[in-house]
């Protein structure tokens, strides 16, 4: 049997400024997470968690509390952008473009705007990239500009994976 490694992420020199991903996971959003959210981030805007009060707004139901969808878009973009984090330097020009309400899915995609190498650690470089995230319909309803300091091939840390035993008798 071949046993044959998963997606590693990119590093520093996999990056080319123009390049356009498309993260893979789409995610519906659920009643749950919006709830969650609001408490763990201790947001008390009742637009969020209150479905009497936000039925009486313009939007007639709850609005999706636009940190998880920054939050949740970021972790989407995770696979092709970040899996090689050294450290995430900030988040840009964020735009909320159209609501996110319980019950939509979203998708997001990242443009490579910058890719240069770090003047003060050599074994990373600083990438710039443009997310968006999109719902279900293809509206947008989340734009940022988010820069990282990512590894540089060779140089990240080793991720440990043991090798697991054999079942007896097999």
């Amino acid at each position: 049997m071949a046993v044959k490694r998963g997606w590693r992420g990119r590093f520093f020199e996999d990056f080319e400024v123009g390049d356009v991903y498309e993260h893979p996971l789409g995610r519906t959003v659920t009643t749950t997470d919006n709830l969650w959210f609001t408490l763990l981030t201790q947001n008390t805007a009742p637009i969020h968690v209150d479905h009497h009060y936000a039925a009486q707004t313009e939007f007639g139901k709850p609005l999706v509390d636009s940190t998880f969808t920054l939050a949740l878009v970021t972790g989407q973009s995770v696979t092709d952008v970040s899996q090689n984090v050294f450290a995430n330097l900030g988040w840009d020009a964020v735009r909320l473009p159209a609501p996110v309400f319980e019950g939509d899915t979203i998708y997001s995609r990242s443009e490579v705007l910058a890719a240069r190498e770090s003047a003060s650690r050599p074994n990373v470089g600083i990438v710039t990239v443009r997310t968006s995230g999109f719902n279900q319909d293809g509206v947008t309803v989340i734009t940022f500009e988010r820069t990282v300091m990512v590894y540089r091939r060779g140089h990240a840390p080793e991720v440990h994976r043991p090798e697991p035993e054999e079942p007896e008798g097999s």
